[in-house]
C-alpha cells in the first residue's frame, strides 16, 4: 500500500503540472481548453526531437547519469521544449481564441476551436513521428528498494523532485511577484483588473504560455515515466480536468491539491480493482467530493 501510495504521488504531480496551467487559463478566458492535453504530447516530443536528433548533430549524447536512464541531455531538452510549446499555446491564443473572443462568441465555442486545435496537433505529431511507440531510453532502469517494501525507478524520484520544484517555483511566481498578483487578479475578476490598469492581454498571453509550459514539462515526465505516444496527452486530459474539477475551477492552488488526490486514489484502487478502472475511480471520488462541495475543494477565491 505504501509503494501504491507513492506511485500516487509521482503521478499526481504529474497530473498536477498539467491542471495547473488549464485551471489558469480556465480561470483567465473562462473556457476549457481541449487543447491542453495534446500540448503535453507536442512537448514530450519536442523533447525527443531535441535528444534524438538536434543534440547528436551537435556531437552532444545523453549519457545516463548514475543510475538514471537519461543524463544532462535529457535535462537540457525541458528547456526548448517548454519554450517552444509555450509559445504554440500563445500562438493558438493570438490567432484563434482572440479572435473568437473579439467577436464575443460564447465559451463552447471557444472550446470547440479548442478542440479543432488539439487534433491539428496531433497530427502533426503522427506526421512527423508516425503511430509507434517512441523511447527517450531504452536501457534497463535499475530499481531501488526503499523502507515499507517501497521499489522506485531512480527515474521517479527525479520526476518528483523536479515536478514539485516546478510547481513550488510557480506557488512562488503567483504569491509573491507582481506580475503572479496581476494574474490572480485577472482570474479573479477579469474586467476589475482591465479597470485598475492591468495590461490583460499581455496577462493572457503570460497565462498560455505558463500553462504550455507547464504542459510541455508534464508530457516529458509522463514520456520520462513510461513512453512516448501521439495519443497520450489526449488520454491524460480527463484527469486534467478532474483535477481542476476537484480543486475548484480557475483556482491553481486547489489544482495541486487536486491532482495529488485524484493521483493517489487512481492508485491505491489497483490494490482492489483491476487497473482498467483507475480513470473510473478518480471520476466517483470527484462526484462524490462535489455532491458535498459543488465549488470544489478550494472553490470561491483563486
Amino acid at each position: 500500500m505504501a509503494e501504491l501510495i507513492v506511485y500516487g504521488i509521482i503521478l499526481g504531480s504529474i497530473v498536477t503540472l498539467g491542471a495547473v496551467g488549464l485551471t489558469l487559463i480556465y480561470g483567465i478566458v473562462n473556457f476549457g481548453n481541449f487543447a491542453h492535453g495534446d500540448l503535453m504530447t507536442l512537448g514530450a516530443y519536442i523533447a525527443f526531437f531535441m535528444v534524438s536528433v538536434v543534440f547528436p548533430a551537435l556531437g552532444l549524447t545523453d549519457t545516463p547519469i548514475g543510475p538514471l536512464s537519461f543524463g544532462w541531455v535529457m535535462l537540457a531538452s525541458f528547456i526548448p521544449a517548454m519554450l517552444v510549446t509555450g509559445l504554440v499555446a500563445v500562438a493558438a491564443d493570438r490567432l484563434v481564441y482572440r479572435r473568437l473572443r473579439n467577436l464575443r462568441v460564447r465559451a463552447v465555442m471557444l472550446a470547440i476551436a479548442s478542440l479543432a486545435i488539439a487534433f491539428m496537433i496531433r497530427s502533426i505529431v503522427y506526421l512527423a513521428w508516425g503511430p509507434d511507440f517512441r523511447f527517450y531510453s531504452r536501457g534497463l532502469r535499475t530499481t531501488l528498494h526503499l523502507p515499507l517494501g517501497i521499489k522506485l525507478r531512480p527515474d521517479q524520484l527525479v520526476i518528483l523532485a523536479l515536478a514539485w520544484a516546478m510547481v513550488i517555483a510557480l506557488y512562488v511566481f503567483l504569491k509573491s511577484t507582481k506580475t503572479g498578483k496581476a494574474l490572480r487578479a485577472m482570474a479573479d475578476n477579469p474586467d476589475l483588473a482591465r479597470v485598475s490598469g492591468i495590461a490583460t492581454e499581455r496577462m493572457i498571453s503570460l497565462t498560455w504560455f505558463i500553462g504550455g509550459a507547464m504542459a510541455a514539462a508534464a508530457g516529458i515526465m509522463l514520456g520520462i515515466d513510461s513512453q512516448l505516444r501521439p495519443e497520450m496527452g489526449w488520454i491524460f486530459l480527463l484527469p486534467l480536468f478532474a483535477a481542476v474539477i476537484l480543486g475548484g475551477i480557475g483556482n491553481a492552488y486547489g489544482a495541486l491539491a487536486g491532482g495529488v488526490i485524484l493521483g493517489v486514489a487512481q492508485q491505491v484502487s489497483t490494490a482492489f480493482l483491476s487497473p482498467a478502472y483507475k480513470p473510473a475511480v478518480a471520476f466517483i471520488i470527484m462526484i462524490l467530493v462535489l455532491l458535498v462541495r459543488p465549488q470544489g475543494l478550494f472553490g470561491g477565491g483563486k
